[in-house]
C-alpha cells in the first residue's frame, strides 16, 4: 500500500470510529491527515446546503498547513455549468468539486482523479453499495466519494393545515394522504380540499412534484442502459404530465419558481415542500437562524412511494496540483462521522449506513422536533437507485422545468400541447 492510500485509510478509520453523543452528532472528525510542514492551499467548489463547509474550520485546525479556499454555488444547476465551462475552457477546477448525481454520468472520466489511488478502496464498505457504485465508471475509475443520498418525505405547514381543518399532527397528516399506500392521485384531492378551504394555494412550483414522480420509476429519462431516451412515448410520464397540469389549472400552485421562495414560504402562500433530505436545509434557510417558531413539519409519507432525489460526491480534479492531500480532505468530509454531521448542520442524509445510524435520534426543532433521522432512514427503505443518462440534469432542468414555468404562469394550459412543447425543447436540447 502506498503512503497516500495508508495515510488516508487511517484518517478515515479514525473518523469512523468515533462515537456521537446519544443526541446527534460531536463536532469532533478524530485526526485527519494533511500532515507535513508545507503550507497548502486547497479549493473546494460546493453547492446548495451540503453541510460540509461547517466543517473545514476543524479540519485546518487538526491540519496546520493547509487553507481551504470555497465556494458554494446556488445549486447542482449552477454547478455543472461551472464545471462543464471550466473544462471546456481548460481553465481548472477546484482541487475538489461536489459533482450532483443527475450529471456524474457526463463528466469526462481524466478531469478527475481515480480514488482508488488514494484509499478509497479500503473504505468501500462504508457506503451503500449502490453508491459507490454510481461514482464508479465502467471501466472500474472511482471518480466520486459520496456524500449524501436524497430519501423523501413531506415538508408541511401545520399551522396552515389546521386552519384549513385538515390533520396537523405529522404521524395524522401522513396517514390523511393514504400512508403506505399514498397517491398521486390522493395528494391532488387532498390539495384541493386545501385550496377549496383556504382560497391559497397548496404548493409553490409543479416542477418538484414532477421531479419526485419521475424518480420513483424504475426507468427516468433515460433506459437502464443509461443511453437510450425514455421520454417520448413513455405513456406514464405523459399521464402524469398531464395530472400536473390540470391540477395548475385547478389552482394548486402559487406561480412560484422552483426555488428562492423565501418571502412567499413565510407568508404562507403555500402550504407543502417535496423534500428530500437535503431540502430541509433549503427550507430552513428561507428564515432568520435560529427559528423554531415557523409553523412547518415533517412526515412520513410521500405519493406514489419510496424515491430517491439528488445526492452529491465529492471528486478531485487532475488539474489539482495537490491532489492528495486534496484525496485526503474529500475522503474525510465524506467518512461517516462528517457526513452524519452535515446531517446535523443542514440536513443531506448520510450515504453509509454508518452515518445513517449515527443520525438515528436526530430531531429538528426548525421542523417542530420532528424525528427526521428515523423518518428518513424509514423513507429510505424500498429506495432503488435509478440509472442517471447522460444528459439526465439537463433535461429535467432545461426541458421540464421551462415547461412547467409555463404552466404555472397560465401560458399554456392544454396538458396535450404542454407536452408537445416538452417534447419539441427534448428534440433541441438533446437531439
Amino acid at each position: 500500500m502506498n503512503t497516500a492510500r495508508s495515510r488516508i485509510a487511517a484518517s478515515l478509520a479514525g473518523a469512523t470510529a468515533l462515537v456521537l453523543v446519544a443526541t446527534g452528532c460531536s463536532t469532533g472528525g478524530g485526526e485527519a491527515g494533511g500532515g507535513g510542514d508545507e503550507q497548502i492551499t486547497l479549493s473546494i467548489t460546493t453547492f446548495g446546503t451540503m453541510g460540509v463547509d461547517a466543517k473545514y474550520d476543524e479540519y485546518m485546525k487538526q491540519n496546520p498547513n493547509i487553507k481551504i479556499e470555497a465556494t458554494n454555488l446556488e445549486g447542482g444547476g449552477a454547478a455543472r455549468d461551472d464545471a462543464y465551462a471550466k473544462i471546456a475552457a481548460n481553465t481548472g477546477l477546484s482541487d475538489i468539486v461536489a459533482i450532483e448525481e443527475g450529471w456524474l454520468g457526463t463528466i469526462p472520466e481524466d478531469a478527475f482523479e481515480d480514488l482508488r489511488d488514494y484509499g478509497i478502496e479500503d473504505v468501500k464498505d462504508s457506503w451503500l453499495d449502490w453508491k459507490y457504485e454510481q461514482g464508479t465508471t465502467t471501466d472500474g475509475k472511482v471518480i466520486g466519494a459520496g456524500l449524501d443520498v436524497g430519501p423523501q418525505g413531506l415538508c408541511y405547514r401545520g399551522d396552515l393545515f389546521a386552519e384549513a381543518g385538515l390533520p396537523s399532527e405529522r404521524d395524522e397528516v401522513a396517514e390523511y394522504f393514504g400512508g403506505d399506500d399514498a397517491t398521486w392521485d390522493r395528494f391532488f384531492e387532498v390539495g384541493q380540499e386545501y385550496v377549496d378551504a383556504t382560497g391559497k394555494a397548496f404548493y409553490h412550483s409543479p416542477r418538484f412534484f414532477w421531479n419526485s414522480f419521475v424518480n420513483q420509476q424504475k426507468e427516468g429519462y433515460y433506459k437502464k442502459d443509461g443511453e437510450t431516451l425514455n421520454v417520448k412515448g413513455n405513456d406514464v410520464l405523459k399521464e402524469q404530465f398531464a395530472k400536473i397540469v390540470e391540477a395548475e389549472n385547478d389552482g394548486l400552485g402559487a406561480n412560484l419558481p422552483g426555488w428562492e421562495v423565501g418571502p412567499e414560504a413565510k407568508a404562507g402562500d403555500f402550504a407543502v415542500y417535496m423534500c428530500p433530505s437535503w431540502m430541509l436545509g433549503i427550507v430552513q434557510g428561507y428564515y432568520d437562524e435560529g427559528t423554531t417558531d415557523s409553523g412547518w413539519d415533517f412526515a412520513n409519507v410521500l405519493p406514489g412511494g419510496a424515491a430517491n432525489w439528488g445526492g452529491a460526491f465529492l471528486g478531485v480534479a487532475s488539474s489539482s496540483e495537490h491532489p492528495e492531500e486534496a484525496a485526503e480532505l474529500a475522503l474525510w468530509l465524506a467518512s461517516p462521522e462528517q457526513q452524519a454531521s452535515a446531517f446535523e448542520v443542514a440536513g443531506p442524509f448520510p450515504s453509509t449506513p454508518e452515518g445513517q445510524e449515527l443520525v438515528a435520534d436526530t430531531t429538528s426543532a426548525f421542523f417542530n422536533d420532528a424525528p427526521v433521522g428515523k423518518i428518513f432512514a424509514e423513507r429510505s427503505k424500498g429506495v432503488v437507485a435509478q440509472v442517471k443518462g447522460p444528459e439526465d440534469s439537463n433535461i429535467q432542468d432545461n426541458v421540464f422545468g421551462p415547461i412547467f414555468d409555463r404552466v404555472s404562469q397560465g401560458e399554456v394550459t392544454d396538458p396535450d400541447e404542454a407536452w408537445d412543447q416538452a417534447m419539441e425543447l427534448l428534440d433541441q436540447i438533446v437531439g
